[in-house]
């Protein structure tokens, strides 16, 4: 089933969190596909967990299409000491964004959601229907459910609007690449170990400490490639494309790479490309997280788009992007 709307180059189009990671790299994709007619807000100018000003903002601008990439994210240590916070910050920002983009009658709207709203412990790699079928790992659990909720309230939009809503939700893996926070402690795995890894070297330490067993499996996606999937999809999936699959109403499409690895063969990776020869520790105090988290693309995949830049391309690229930016990062 084709795309019920397909973006034209003079539309209209918001991009909601263009200074993140994903959404300046949705900025980057959609310059390069010559879409030059982009609405940008900063968080000083619309503060999307403010109902009143959001829907001044759609009834005002109008957008044609909109891609939602504005959330509050971190990493594991992040989430579970806020776990309210991101609960109701993400939930605010999306029943927002999505309620005052179907009052204003945008033709399509991409929701990126994130790949920790399946259960922890559920069958892998992880299709699309094992959502809510058995509980969440406990120490992200407030943001997956405020992902859960935004796309499941674009799914109700298609369901019983059919004839206005075309809302899609992107459920990616976990993303790294050029432009990441690379705090300390606030930041996802990736962007922290390149920091941690760099810093031991520059210091002449001869060990890194590092949380967990090391034998938890993730899944990387460059943000160039995320970005990509996302415009492929809004000219080439609807909301409702998943019923000729016989998954009804089913509206969301696992956005990953198709393989994993282990947190040990991340950091081994991670060490040679920053050039630190030392010894890695793990500390098993600190939890893991899920065990294995690995999602099953292959509906996207059937749909004609694969990923194109390998992991060790991308973490040289996002090691360099450290580098020249690293002054901003002393805290």
């Amino acid at each position: 089933m084709q795309s019920k709307h397909v973006m034209q180059k003079n539309e209209k189009i918001y991009v909601a969190g263009h200074n993140g990671l994903v959404g300046s790299a949705i900025i980057r994709k959609l310059q390069k596909e010559g879409f030059n007619n982009i609405i940008v807000r900063s968080h000083a100018e619309l503060d999307l967990t403010d109902q009143t000003a959001v829907r001044r903002f759609f009834e005002e601008e109008r957008p044609d299409y909109v891609f939602m990439a504005a959330a509050k994210v971190g990493g594991i240590q992040a989430n579970r000491e806020a776990l309210d916070q991101f609960m109701y910050i993400n939930t605010m920002i999306e029943f927002n964004t999505i309620h005052a983009a179907y009052e204003a009658g945008v033709q399509k709207f991409c929701f990126l959601g994130s790949g920790c709203i399946y259960p922890r412990d559920c069958p892998q790699p992880i299709k699309e229907e094992y959502l809510l079928t058995s509980p969440l790992e406990v120490t992200n659990e407030g943001y997956a459910l405020a992902k859960i909720s935004g796309l499941k309230l674009c799914e109700y939009l298609n369901t019983h609007h059919p004839d206005r809503a075309d809302f899609i939700s992107v459920m990616p893996c976990n993303l790294y690449g050029p432009g990441d926070n690379y705090h300390p402690e606030h930041s996802h795995v990736i962007p922290a170990l390149l920091r941690k890894f760099h810093e031991a070297k520059m210091a002449g330490r001869n060990e890194v400490i590092m949380w967990g067993t090391g034998s938890a499996m993730r899944e990387f996606l460059h943000i160039d490639d995320v970005a990509d999937a996302c415009f492929f999809l809004m000219q080439n999936y609807s909301g409702d494309c998943a019923a000729s699959a016989n998954v009804p109403g089913m509206s969301w499409i696992n956005v990953g790479s198709g393989t994993d690895m282990t947190m040990r063969e991340l950091a081994s990776v991670i060490s040679e490309v920053v050039g630190f020869d030392g010894e890695i520790i793990y500390d098993h105090v600190h939890p893991d997280g899920t065990p294995r988290k690995l999602l099953d693309s292959s509906r996207l995949f059937k749909l004609g788009w694969r990923p194109s830049i390998s992991l060790e391309n991308g973490l040289r690229q996002t090691f360099e992007d450290y580098l020249i930016n690293k002054d901003h990062y002393r805290s």
